[in-house]
């Protein structure tokens, strides 16, 4: 079966001579006199065209971002993907103009012809040839192999390119994960711009000039420099061609970044107006906690990041004053705040408490998640485990509710049927080795709703005798503790889809990444095929690892089901990590000059790309420009 975006697909030329309701085709007012070639030979036949209310050109798109590295958020929202999600969740093709699935083993791509880098060189299969055997499967720019989303029980797959618009992925068995992986927040980039990048690979530079470039780019060698040129996703990179609807043209470090239209964009509206309809997209940099200050004083036109429910009334009292509105967006995280007792930690002692499941139900019951969302939430959130939403129709309320509830005497018994009865003076209880039962919980400190909700944890925990400190840091150093073992535990947002499916990857509730703060060291095992990190060693995750390779492994929906609820029994029962509420709505603020932006909609990293699926290429700004 072929699946295509929910997008018109007409020909230049049917556009020219404007079939049906599609005008002939138009640009921006910006790239008028620009030594550009002819807008017909810019798009690529067939384009994709947006279903979405006409709008005007013009304009900056002012976003407040906390760092620098932050403009990668650019990929994220732009989001144009080979394969993409539509609002409904469904997916779709987009850069692609067609695929097809058989038995999701062989994935077939048919791309748009004409279709252009935003350079102006042709995208072709080339992209995908140069990806594959000139960078997966390059010793050097990939000692580990391909990506593991391209691998399938370890084996790659075999890739084929009949022309120069047709690539073919055929696995030895299935792989759901593929095309989520294509349309995902970060997506999995198998496309390269080879005619940019050839110039800093050592089997097409010549020597000396190669020499010359590592040099002065302070690399330690080719790999090195081709790394650093090839980094789409950071989008730090003003040279690196792109598909996205607007490129980087300014390079870092910097404190504000200008993101202008690419002139080879491939969608038009159903006037057949090349989009994205506004100009320029200016990021402007700042410190994180002054963003929900300067948003409410009107500094950015479209702002959900670092705002919290918290800033809400605040933003509320200067929408007049400052002519925006704001809109409460559903948020899918599993949990707005979850703490992750680190199951790897290098610390013998700690090592073995953490990993006995009678100490982690007792932490949970020893939560006071009522509390919490009264004092911090105005009492407008769900209280429970890190588990799927009510939306997910896989939802269970036991997956939910299962140890989550305030016990405390429950909580001591636990603790006190784990031989940790003994206490100092402070009715702190004692670890096996004789030191006070102190948790050092990680954070990144980025912000003070999650220090609310600690201090509250560090109450109702010392009522347990667990006496707990918090110690912020910056995100960087904040992940190398928990990926080295240092961290005993630590604090982030829980699982990031939490409406799932039974036919999405249950893979966050398996250990198969680094990321995953409850045991990096075993999902890095898993993201390196072995070759680093450490087998899991505890039977229940060996279980969730097993259940996550029979997901990838059968097409049988009813199959992925159970798999589903197996899972979600193992994480309800063993409380890997602690969640502490979910559903807190997302405060979004929206100028009033801009347009098509949902009154309602899904803020979320995964499935949505936050604004991505919503096609902020699509967005227009109203008045003067």
């Amino acid at each position: 079966m072929v699946r295509s975006l929910k997008m018109v697909t007409l020909t230049a030329g049917m556009l020219l001579a404007g079939a049906g309701t599609v005008a002939a085709l138009e640009q921006s007012p910006l790239l008028d006199g620009r030594a550009l070639p002819p807008l017909v030979m810019r798009l690529p036949s067939p384009p994709a065209v947006a279903e979405a209310e006409p709008g005007e050109y013009g304009g900056e798109l002012r976003l407040l971002m906390g760092k620098s590295k932050d403009i990668r958020m650019m990929m994220v929202y732009g989001y144009a993907r080979l394969v993409a999600y539509t609002p409904q969740l469904q997916l779709a093709a987009d850069i692609v103009e067609s695929f097809r699935v058989e038995n999701e083993r062989v994935f077939t791509f048919h791309l748009r012809r004409n279709h252009r880098w935003s350079d102006g060189h042709p995208f072709t299969a080339e992209a995908f040839r140069y990806y594959w055997e000139d960078v997966a499967n390059n010793a050097d720019l990939s000692p580990f192999g391909p990506p593991r989303e391209l691998l399938v029980n370890g084996r790659p797959p075999r890739v084929e390119f009949p022309d120069d618009f047709t690539v073919v992925y055929r696995f030895a068995a299935p792989n759901p994960a593929f095309l989520p992986a294509l349309a995902g927040p970060r997506p999995l980039f198998i496309y390269k711009p080879g005619h940019y990048l050839r110039q800093f690979h050592a089997d097409y530079a010549e020597g000396e000039a190669l020499q010359k470039m590592i040099k002065e780019a302070g690399a330690r060698n080719w790999q090195g420099l081709h790394h650093r040129r090839d980094r789409p996703y950071r989008f730090s990179n003003p040279d690196l061609p792109t598909l996205q609807p607007w490129r980087n043209t300014t390079p870092p470090p910097s404190e504000r970044f200008v993101f202008e239209r690419n002139p080879f964009y491939h969608r038009v509206d159903r006037g057949g107006r090349q989009l994205p309809y506004i100009d320029r997209v200016v990021i402007n940099i700042a410190s994180n906690r002054l963003i929900p200050a300067k948003t409410g004083a009107g500094e950015s036109d479209l702002q959900a990041r670092y705002l919290s429910l918290s800033n809400y009334t605040a933003l509320r009292e200067s929408e007049e004053r400052n002519n925006y509105g704001v809109r409460l967006w559903r948020n899918i995280l599993g949990a707005q705040v979850a703490l992750f007792p680190n199951l790897n930690s290098s610390d013998p002692v700690w090592r073995e408490l953490v990993r006995d499941r009678r100490f982690r139900r007792a932490l949970s019951l020893a939560v006071n998640r009522y509390e919490i969302n009264k004092v911090v939430y105005f009492g407008m959130v769900i209280e429970g485990n890190n588990t799927l939403l009510p939306l997910s129709p896989l939802h269970r309320d036991h997956y939910q509710r299962n140890w989550a509830g305030f016990d405390l005497e429950r909580a001591n018994r636990l603790l006190d049927e784990m031989g940790l009865s003994r206490r100092d003076e402070r009715g702190v209880r004692l670890r096996p080795d004789g030191k006070p039962l102190e948790i050092v919980l990680q954070t990144a400190g980025e912000s003070t709703e999650e220090t609310d909700v600690l201090e509250l944890v560090h109450d109702s925990w010392l009522r347990a005798g667990v006496k707990l400190y918090t110690r912020p840091s910056t995100r960087e150093v904040f992940r190398n503790r928990v990926f080295s073992g240092q961290a005993m535990m630590s604090v982030w947002s829980g699982v990031s889809n939490g409406i799932a499916t039974a036919g999405m990857s249950p893979a966050e509730f398996a250990p198969t990444s680094q990321q995953q703060l409850q045991w990096p060291k075993w999902g890095e095992f898993y993201e390196t095929a072995g070759q680093r990190g450490q087998p899991p060693e505890l039977e229940p995750a060996r279980r969730l690892a097993h259940l996550n390779q029979r997901w990838r492994d059968t097409t049988d929906r009813g199959e992925r089901r159970k798999i589903w609820e197996e899972m979600l029994d193992i994480h309800s029962s063993e409380i890997f990590t602690i969640g502490i509420v979910c559903g807190v709505p997302q405060p979004v603020v929206v100028s009033n000059r801009l347009r098509n932006v949902p009154q309602d909609g899904v803020y979320a990293w995964s499935p949505t790309s936050y604004f991505g699926v919503y096609r902020p290429d699509t967005f227009w700004l109203s008045g003067p420009r």
